[in-house]
């Protein structure tokens, strides 16, 4: 059984959700990897408890490797726990 991957055109504004415990920290974060790639960051959710908190950027991206190396850099930043 093979799955058929969905076909992306490019330029793309991509989303990823990103969560972390800091809003403030998660927003330089993101900046800071996103850069001046045209980008929005809006707050999305926090958890029942106050822990965590989930951010949504949505990032225009030009290709399928910038698009993975974006994830693969939020993924990897210290102040961010998950990236979805």
């Amino acid at each position: 059984m093979t799955q058929d991957r969905p076909e992306i055109t490019y330029p793309v504004r991509w989303t990823y959700k990103v969560i972390g415990s800091d809003e403030a920290r998660l927003r330089t974060a993101i900046g800071a990897i996103v850069g001046e790639v045209e980008h929005t960051i809006s707050y999305s959710h926090t958890s029942p408890g106050g822990r965590y908190v989930s951010l949504t950027a949505e990032v225009m991206v030009e290709s399928e490797d910038q698009r993975n190396h974006l994830f693969g850099e939020l993924g990897g930043h210290a102040d961010i726990s998950v990236v979805i």
